[in-house]
């Protein structure tokens, strides 16, 4: 190994100490000085020290990093222990850290640099979001541990049981890939769900709407309707975060889309961003037309990984992905933006993953990107007449216009675009 290798190694080990340190450090900032097991130093030299011990293992022997971390975990475990008798705080998460910090430095010696450096920050993310995770156990019901401990029970258990090739006589209906779909979907909704766990509505009308985009801006936007018959004062308030629920769903679909089939990215760029950025703009429009800042209704949303939600959205996709290649199969190509439509009335990512699949064997770029594009119009007009009915007519109004907008730079880009597409 080459000097400047030696060098660049054992500044990443040092470098991992330094970050996981600067938290702890953090964390116990009001603790005196000496008055705590590992501050910043301790934690940077624990680092430097599993360098020096990786670097040494091929000259001594593999047996030197294993003694080194035996007899640093005694000293840590020793250091806790005093620490514990003084202020009776038997949190054993510095001795750990320390310990993963020390391993940390052992593997940007010895092993992969990258991956010891990306393991160390996504352990300092960890720890300093020990108040949020704490807070998101404190709010998890035992229904939303139960349903996601069953899905990943039936994900990782039953998935490998499962067929992977069409029961049907159409070749829709894979149980393997409709079950790895509907999860993916659950996983992404769900993220969502989570942020809006971790952080409530307290960050603002914008960030709430984006976070209920990500899980279902349908709910958000009865859910947002509903509270403005409350408080009507606030209607296009509640719209400006109604029409970022709307971006976010579509940069959805523009995930799952080009996900599934690369070539989808373009054209579904082409009408979407565009979209997106109309609903944005309609947005920030209405928050700054609101004047000053409102209080931000709870939403009311499910979990994604509720056992019902997630067998009726895998019902509702082996549903879709029969009738789009039966009608394929009897009527032709064209017979999919009928189903399109009705199927945006209700929901778009199942069309979304159904037509994707079908691209490049049953229909071209051009047709796949025209039927989930339809189906995104239909449902963000099916949300805007669910705002007039749900909720006070100016939120109505205010959700309908940037609906508007949003479709319509949406549809003029993508046809000024279409004609340069590849089929």
């Amino acid at each position: 190994m080459e000097h400047i290798e030696i060098f660049q190694r054992l500044g990443v080990a040092l470098a991992i100490g330094l970050l996981v340190g600067v938290e702890r450090g953090w964390q116990e900032r009001d603790v005196r000085a000496g008055g705590r097991t590992a501050g910043i130093r301790t934690f940077a030299l624990t680092g430097f020290l599993g360098g020096i011990a990786g670097t040494l293992h091929s000259l001594i022997g593999p047996f030197l990093p294993a003694t080194i971390a035996a007899l640093l975990g005694l000293v840590y475990v020793a250091g806790n222990w005093l620490e514990t008798q003084e202020d009776e705080d038997y949190s054993i998460t510095s001795v750990v850290a320390a310990l993963a910090v020390f391993g940390l430095g052992v593997l940007a010696a010895v092993g992969d640099i990258v991956t010891a450096a990306a393991s160390g920050v996504v352990m300092t993310i960890i720890l300093a979001a020990r108040h949020s995770l704490h807070g998101f156990l404190r709010g998890m019901t035992w229904p939303e541990l139960r349903s996601a401990l069953v899905l990943l029970a039936m994900t990782v258990v039953a998935l490998p049981l499962l067929p992977d090739r069409p029961l049907d006589p159409w070749g829709a209906l894979n149980p393997f890939s409709l079950w790895v779909l509907t999860i993916t979907i659950a996983a992404l909704s769900f993220a969502g769900y989570l942020a809006i766990k971790l952080t409530g509505t307290n960050r603002g009308i914008l960030l709430a709407g984006a976070a209920g985009g990500l899980v279902s801006s349908t709910a958000l936007t009865l859910s947002f309707a509903r509270y403005s018959k409350q408080a009507p004062q606030g209607s296009t308030h509640l719209a400006a975060g109604a029409a970022v629920a709307g971006a976010l769903s579509f940069a959805r679909v523009l995930v799952i889309g080009s996900a599934l089939s690369f070539d989808l990215l373009a054209p579904l760029a082409a009408g979407l961003i565009p979209a997106i950025i109309g609903f944005l703009i309609a947005g920030f429009f209405w928050v700054w037309r609101s004047g000053s800042a409102r209080e931000v209704p709870e939403i009311e949303l499910k979990n994604p990984f509720e056992l019902r939600m997630v067998f009726s959205f895998a019902a509702l996709l082996g549903l879709i992905s029969l009738i789009s290649k039966m009608a394929i199969d009897y009527i032709g190509a064209s017979a999919l933006y009928a189903v399109a439509a009705i199927s945006g009335l209700v929901d778009v990512d199942a069309i979304t993953l159904s037509t994707a699949r079908l691209m490049g064997t049953a229909i071209n770029v051009k047709t796949a990107a025209d039927v989930i594009l339809i189906a995104v119009a239909v449902n963000v007009m099916t949300k805007a007449v669910l705002a007039f009915t749900a909720g006070t007519r100016e939120y109505g109004v205010a959700l309908g216009l940037a609906s508007a907008v949003a479709v319509a730079m949406g549809g003029i880009a993508y046809f000024m675009l279409r004609s340069f597409m590849p089929h």
